[in-house]
């Protein structure tokens, strides 16, 4: 076998790991595989959400679009309010999904399990974010999404560019109120990013960050760590891929390797991945299987691969000093500095013992650059025997993690 050939079959394993790292898309990318029909989340997405989860119970829901800086045409959803109730003066709340999911990460349960609906129930207005690349948001002024153009974006953009085309438009089309923010894995990521760099304050209330991801070098899983060092090593060969898209033919031959590999059981995939998830409830996994996985970029990826290889909290890596001072004027990608997000912000940070990839070591670390923050503006929440995809599927969260979440909120409103 050529080099070449041994190379790509390395990097199998890897980049099926990190097909799952991050996001509830550990079972995603398996069942994509199982699933009867491979076009099956557009297709339920074609009558968008509000029509196939918000308005069946009861619920009055917008569809919205917002256009970036850049030209990507974002979807959003609304939900003004709860049933039957008046929607006249809710707070706003906008929630943002993680990677390989949607805005459907907050439907997933029944009304009363759910984030999206407990929250409108609450008197909330609820915005709800679909990220550049998904079912919901592939649009573009220009680009198609055959085009590799389209493609070219990691995380960075989606704090720069993605995250305040949506909170300026949130805060424009509700009265000029400011809003709460709820982010999930990667939702919490592009946070810290734009917090960092403060921006949009001026239109931000608080945020809630469920699941919390910065600081990635203690991930526990030993196979998503050295998925990370071999990516890195084919980041070139990858990148040609463009769209990666866990529901294609590519990925899906990544994942039937990496099952057949010795020691390898694919039914305990989300567990070792996402960690021993404690109280997920079946009831959401036809919703899920009906509009999960959702497609990202491979340049997102290997940024992710950038960050658990080294530890650190910064800009896409182009690999040189001259493709990177091209693009940030110095050698070197730019830092995000969390210490840098205002001291009297208002956190509330969520987290799990069981999770592998918001390791708690990591978030300790997080919370430790946090140090300066106003005590009485910083809310962390442990919960033992929690893991990543609990926070947004379990039967039992609404009492473990939102109610606490909304008695933040309302702290904060006064």
């Amino acid at each position: 076998m050529s080099s070449g050939g041994r190379s790509r079959s390395s990097s199998t394993g890897a980049v099926a790991s990190l097909t799952i790292l991050l996001c509830v898309g550990a079972v995603a990318v398996l069942v994509a595989a199982a699933r009867p029909d491979p076009d099956a989340p557009r297709a339920a997405a074609a009558n968008g959400t509000c029509q196939s989860r918000v308005e069946p119970f009861g619920y009055k829901c917008e569809e919205h679009t917002v256009t970036t800086a850049d030209g990507y045409i974002l979807s959003l959803q609304r939900i003004p309010g709860g049933r039957g109730q008046s929607a006249a003066g809710n707070v706003p709340v906008l929630l943002q999904h993680g990677l390989f999911m949607d805005g459907v990460t907050w439907l997933m349960n029944s009304p009363a399990e759910s984030m999206g609906y407990i929250l409108a129930d609450g008197g909330y207005d609820v915005w709800i974010a679909n990220s550049r690349g998904t079912v919901y948001s592939r649009g573009h002024t220009t680009l198609s999404t055959g085009d590799p153009a389209y493609w070219d974006w990691s995380w960075d953009e989606l704090a720069s560019s993605d995250l305040p085309a949506v909170v300026q438009y949130v805060y424009a089309h509700s009265g000029g109120q400011r809003m709460h923010y709820v982010g999930h894995s990667l939702g919490t990521l592009i946070a810290f990013a734009a917090l960092s760099e403060q921006q949009q304050l001026g239109m931000l209330r608080s945020a809630g960050l469920l699941s919390p991801i910065a600081y990635l070098d203690k991930v526990s899983s030993p196979l998503a760590r050295g998925a990370a060092d071999v990516f890195l090593g084919e980041a070139l060969y990858w990148l040609g891929l463009n769209e990666f898209d866990p529901t294609g033919e590519t990925v899906h031959k990544l994942v039937t390797d990496v099952c057949s590999q010795p020691g390898i059981n694919c039914y305990n995939l989300m567990s070792v991945f996402t960690g021993d998830n404690c109280c997920l409830d079946n009831s959401s996994v036809q919703v899920f299987l009906a509009h999960e996985p959702q497609a990202s970029a491979t340049k997102n990826m290997v940024h992710l691969a950038q960050m658990i290889r080294r530890g650190t909290i910064a800009r896409y890596d182009y690999g040189n000093a001259a493709d990177n001072t091209k693009h940030y004027g110095q050698a070197a990608p730019p830092a995000y500095d969390v210490s840098a997000i205002p001291d009297d912000f208002p956190l509330f940070l969520s987290y799990g013992g069981r999770d592998s990839l918001s390791d708690v070591q990591d978030v300790k670390h997080l919370v430790q650059a946090l140090k300066s923050h106003d005590g009485d503006k910083l809310t962390v929440q442990y919960l033992d025997d929690y893991a990543h995809a609990d926070f947004v599927m379990a039967g039992n969260a609404r009492e473990r993690v939102y109610a606490p979440l909304m008695a933040f909120f309302k702290l904060q409103e006064k």
